[in-house]
């Protein structure tokens, strides 16, 4: 939203202030002259022109100060003022991800529901996870070859739901969508990384799923391909990426994405470190690079463009007020630390943009409206992002 320019607005009246100030000459000496008792004249040639203006200015920021602001309120939605480059796809579900050849994006229901489908072009949504029982899902990716990877816990408390938030396990659903998912024997704390042209993945897990092995404030990202052994996926060449306790600095990881087209290095958030930063730990070497270098900035790396060159962020950059104020920004994978704002529904009271994902081809982005009194993930609504119609309409 842009506020209308109030100079322009105000010009006529300015131009009557201006002119009522500096009126017509009343001595002999002209405009601009001040005369002395004795009658000389002592020229100061600026000095009305001085006053106008100056008086003028003064009624400038009393009329910009009392004039109603276009900035959004209280009540309002963001998706009602949508920019023409951003359409919206769903009303209702949260955390999407694309297909491989876009035609598609996967959703969760809600925190603890079902997965969902739903096509691009159409909008026809279908159920994913209705033919088995279950309790509910947190995260829910395709896998290289079509099938889909899932994140759940293996029991539900109502009254207790955090702690069924850190207790998920991953698991593979066929494609056929004709039998229940296989699992493979892993917690995986918050969301899992996906290879998008292997089958490949990465994971976390911290101190509250495996008390017995990692102690308390620790985290460790793990990695391993995904085999099938007649018929059934499980793990093949697995191994730990690295610990918490060999950063250079103390944070909780979270795993993120592997940076294209290599897929060499893995984006992670670095939660309480500078306010949470975004960092990359390259696979063979175990070197780790913060991209963000932000201090007391919230930013957490989610999606990644094709060409690894940039990464999506949540940020808080323009407000300051920490990852439930977040909107979308685009950060250079460069070092340079260079960001640009992509939305804007933090502008909104109570409300604000998370959970991006980027179409393989670069061109758009699918992300989620949420609200900023709720926890991290929840979503009320998939939406679109073109790229090439924001940078049209600039």
């Amino acid at each position: 939203m842009k506020n209308t320019p109030l100079l322009s607005k105000r010009e006529p009246l300015i131009r009557r202030m201006v002119s009522k100030v500096e009126g017509p000459s009343q001595n002999k000496w002209g405009d601009g002259a001040i005369v002395k008792p004795d009658g000389r004249a002592v020229r100061a040639p600026f000095l009305r022109s001085a006053m106008a203006f100056g008086l003028a200015f003064f009624t400038l920021v009393k009329l910009w100060a009392a004039e109603p602001s276009n900035a959004p309120k209280e009540g309002q939605n963001p998706a009602d003022y949508l920019p023409s480059h951003v359409t919206r796809l769903t009303w209702f579900g949260e955390r999407p991800d694309w297909s491989r050849d876009g035609k598609k994006i996967l959703f969760i229901e809600k925190t603890f529901g079902d997965v969902y489908e739903v096509e691009v072009a159409t909008k026809i949504i279908r159920p994913m996870t209705h033919h088995y029982r279950h309790f509910g899902y947190t995260r829910a990716l395709y896998l290289a070859n079509g099938d889909i990877l899932l994140s759940g816990p293996g029991s539900f408390d109502p009254q207790n739901p955090r702690d069924a938030r850190a207790q998920c396990f991953l698991s593979v659903l066929d494609k056929s969508l004709t039998k229940p998912p296989v699992a493979l024997g892993t917690k995986c704390s918050e969301g899992p990384a996906v290879s998008r042209t292997h089958m490949h993945i990465a994971w976390t897990h911290v101190s509250a799923q495996y008390p017995e092995r990692l102690p308390p404030d620790v985290s460790q990202m793990h990695e391993a391909d995904i085999v099938y052994q007649d018929g059934q996926p499980k793990f093949a060449n697995q191994r730990l990426i690295i610990d918490s306790r060999d950063l250079p600095f103390k944070c909780t990881m979270e795993t993120q994405n592997f940076r294209p087209p290599t897929e060499k290095e893995l984006t992670f958030s670095a939660y309480g470190y500078q306010g949470t930063e975004v960092c990359g730990v390259h696979l063979e070497t175990k070197t780790v690079t913060n991209y963000s270098q932000a201090p007391s900035q919230y930013d957490e790396p989610e999606g990644i463009f094709p060409d690894g060159q940039s990464t999506l962020v949540e940020c808080d950059r323009q407000n300051g007020k920490g990852p439930s104020f977040v909107d979308i920004w685009r950060l250079k994978l460069d070092g340079s630390g260079q960001i640009e704002r992509l939305t804007y529904f933090s502008d909104f009271p109570g409300f604000k943009s998370s959970n991006p994902a980027v179409s393989d081809d670069g061109r758009s982005m699918a992300f989620q409206m949420a609200k900023s009194k709720d926890p991290a993930g929840v979503g009320y609504g998939i939406f679109i992002y073109d790229f090439q119609k924001a940078k049209a309409s600039r």
